[in-house]
Formats: C-alpha cells, structure tokens, sequence
C-alpha cells in the first residue's frame, strides 16, 4: 500500500471515530506489516478512496476491526456493499466491536449491522487502550452469522485480546 492511500484511509478514520476506538498514526501505519491484518477499499471514479474495511483473519475467525465511508458520502450504501463483499469472502464467523446503544447514532450503528445479519451478544466485554494513558473502553461484540455462545465468545475474545490487543494473558478475569 502506497503512502497516499495510507493518508486518505487514516483521514477517513480520524473523521469517523473518536480517538480511544483508533490508533495513533505511527501505530495504525504499522499494522500493515502485519500478515494477518488487511485493508480493503471501495474507490471512486476518480480512483480516491471512499471507504475501506480494516480486518483481522485468524484460523478460527475474523475481526472487522474497522469499517468507515469518507463523511461527505455517507449513506450511499457504500459502506454496506464493503461489509457484504467482505461477508461473502468466507464461511469463517466474522466479529466486531460496537458502541452500547446509549444514544441515536450507536443505536443506528447496531441496527445496520443487525441488517446484515449480525447478531448483538450480551456477554461483558472491554477494548484494551490502543494509545498510552487511555482507559479500557466498554463495548460490545456483535458475531456473523449468528451468536456466540458464551464459551465461543470468551475464545473470541481471547484471541482479539492476545492477538489484535497484545495483552500477555487473554484469559485473565475482566
């Protein structure tokens, strides 16, 4: 990945999510080196970029990590065609992180998920920081095709914590 598409994907991360749910810029810029992790981008006419897909594929799963449309075009169906082509890539269970639905905008955010067929799972969980001095940030899992049973979601959860995360010891209570 060239440097220009690297600074227009991190332009449409910055407008689309709050600091605590993204890496700094040096931090982002080097998950690419990593074999398991992927971009994927839908590109306009003009060849920009207008949104992308940010994944994690494991043996057992994969991880949207994130998945944001450039603001100015939101709600074109852009972002859902990325998710659909993505979901269609593999038979492997597909999980992602969400906001509560404490207000409008997370609520709308589960909801579109929930029409691609997603399913809200009730089990505790925390993002770990990913920048230094932030707090661990209450979220949701949401798993494709179906829900996880709690055994399933702990090894899900593991696995984004020792592996996406890097903490040492994914099993420890929380």
């Amino acid at each position: 990945m060239n440097f220009t598409a690297f600074d227009e994907i991190y332009a449409i991360m910055e407008a689309s999510f709050p600091d605590n749910e993204y890496r700094t810029y040096s931090g982002q810029k080097g998950l690419l080196s990593l074999p398991r992790y992927r971009l994927y981008t839908e590109r306009g006419a003009d060849n920009r970029i207008l949104a992308f897909l940010a994944a994690w594929e494991f043996p057992e799963l994969r991880f949207v990590e994130h998945l944001a449309v450039n603001p100015d075009i939101r709600g074109g169906g852009i972002g859902k065609k990325l998710m659909q082509d993505y979901l269609a890539y593999s038979d492997k269970p597909v999980v992602l992180e969400v906001e509560p639905p404490v207000n409008e905008l997370a609520a709308r955010r589960i909801g579109f998920y929930e029409r691609l067929g997603f399913h809200l799972n009730p089990f505790d969980y925390v993002q770990p920081p990913l920048r230094k001095g932030q707090a661990e940030l209450p979220l949701l899992i949401m798993t494709y095709p179906r829900p996880a049973a709690q055994q399933e979601f702990r090894r899900f959860r593991d696995i984004l914590y020792s592996e996406v995360y890097n903490i040492p010891h994914p099993g420890r209570p929380r």
